[in-house]
């Protein structure tokens, strides 16, 4: 047999020309978004003050399979796609386990993540659009990245509002923002009416994902030519992110793999949902039944302590409502370090799925996460961002497991960037400061009590 490389390149002629819709084959949809005052499902119509018309699209098709990706899309994917995807050999060496453990390494890219995949798109229906600019929020900071980069490549202007705790953690992100030609202000801020009623209440919060959707939000319908982009939770961005699997499963192919479990980092969903992709296509199909793993914060377990019901996107509840795990809009998440996981609801679509047994979900404590971090980078000389280490947490722990049973079970997870601008989070570790905060049942129920009335 063929020694199986360390990393697998595919080519640029073999990298996917069309992005896979789950929905398309999954038997069961996931709830319709709903016009939060009237509790109607929302036509497409509706959301083009908010989006580009041709992403609304996206949002609500459930039945076009595969989107062809446009040709501006493909070339600017070329500069730093298609991904390498890695065998994790001195990892496995490490642990003394027969599993064999590959990982998917999207931080190859000046964001250092895997959100240039939808920003790019993103971006470029805006361009063709017309529009002026583009309005967003960002937490850890990769998706303000990488959306300034494509912004700043389609000639596009940009605002950002990232999550205040962030913003003083990392302000070398700012600065890359900056630098490709983004506004950054920090959430939330006095800047919009939903900032200012969020500071009213409380002056000093550090902010959420929930409160910069909202001040992002109401920016971007307040202002001619512009429109609101997310970079995790939405049908189109799950859409887009489908080429991390899509390649993940071309190049495994070649090496005649097939995973046993497919483990991803899980915050609103952008990442899981485009690594199991087509893992999950099989799955729904009957052609494979591959364990499929969300891993989240126990500071943050939208799907491990969550409810399953319609809630706002948002904490100034100007967005749709949408049915997901959610831990309610209100919800404030303790100001750990994995700021891309710290959304209080999760994908509609893997909400589904979930609920309905298709996947597992488990919840890491911030020590055993940053644990597993430091003990990838020694062997597998990549600082791994927080977030990809929840993913790094599991697989480890499955790779243990196997050692104890003797199985040798093939798993893949997402290494879904670096962790180069989360030093501060690296020296908390290692001089012994870093916390673990997991909320009692009483402070989840606060969040809870700010979900709305149920539809009908």
């Amino acid at each position: 047999m063929a020694k199986i490389p360390h990393r697998l390149y595919l080519t640029e002629d073999q990298m996917p020309k069309q992005w896979y819709n789950l929905r398309a084959d999954m038997k069961q949809q996931p709830d319709p978004l709903l016009h939060p005052g009237t509790h109607e499902p929302l036509p497409e119509e509706a959301l083009y003050p908010i989006f580009c018309e041709k992403l609304a699209h996206q949002e609500l098709d459930s039945t076009t399979r595969y989107f062809d990706i446009p040709e501006p899309v493909l070339d600017m994917y070329k500069l730093y796609r298609p991904s390498p995807l890695c065998r994790a050999y001195n990892l496995e060496k490490a642990l003394d386990t027969p599993a064999k453990i590959y990982y998917k390494f999207e931080g190859n890219n000046t964001s250092g993540s895997h959100k240039l995949n939808s920003a790019i798109a993103q971006a470029y229906y805006a361009k063709e659009q017309g529009l002026k600019g583009l309005t967003t929020e960002t937490g850890a900071g990769q998706w303000g990245t990488a959306l300034s980069e494509a912004c700043a490549y389609f000639g596009l202007d940009l605002k950002v509002y990232m999550v205040k705790v962030s913003y003083e953690q990392k302000p070398y992100r700012k600065a890359v923002m900056q630098t490709f030609g983004a506004n950054v202000t920090p959430s939330p801020s006095n800047t919009t009416e939903a900032g200012r009623a969020i500071l009213a209440e409380n002056p000093n919060t550090g902010g959420s994902l929930g409160c910069a959707i909202s001040e992002a939000v109401e920016v971007a319908t307040t202002h001619e030519g512009y429109r609101y982009v997310l970079g995790s939770v939405l049908n189109q961005v799950l859409l887009h992110q489908s080429i991390i699997g899509l390649e993940s499963k071309q190049a495994m192919e070649m090496l005649d793999e097939y995973p046993d479990i497919v483990i991803g980092c899980a915050g609103g969903g952008s990442n899981l949902g485009g690594l199991i992709a087509p893992f999950m296509q099989d799955k729904l199909l009957g052609k494979a039944d591959p364990r499929i793993i969300a891993v989240e914060p126990a500071s943050c377990p939208s799907f491990t302590r969550g409810k399953y019901a319609y809630d706002f996107c948002d904490t100034g509840h100007v967005t749709p409502l949408a049915r997901m795990y959610t831990l309610g809009n209100g919800f404030m998440p303790a100001a750990n370090h994995a700021g891309g996981l710290r959304y209080h609801g999760m994908s509609p679509i893997l909400s589904k799925l979930y609920h309905d047994g298709y996947m597992e979900a488990v919840s890491a404590k911030q020590t055993d996460v940053f644990d597993a971090a430091v003990q990838f980078a020694k062997v597998e000389t990549i600082l791994p961002a927080p977030e990809s280490s929840h993913a790094i947490r599991c697989a480890i722990d499955e790779a243990l497991k196997c050692k104890e049973t003797g199985e040798a079970k093939t798993i893949l997870f997402g290494l879904t960037g670096t962790g180069y601008f989360d030093m501060s989070a690296y020296e908390a570790y290692h001089n012994g400061t870093m916390t673990n905060h997991v909320p009692s049942d009483e402070e989840l129920q606060i969040g809870f009590d700010t979900l709305p009335a149920q539809p009908e």
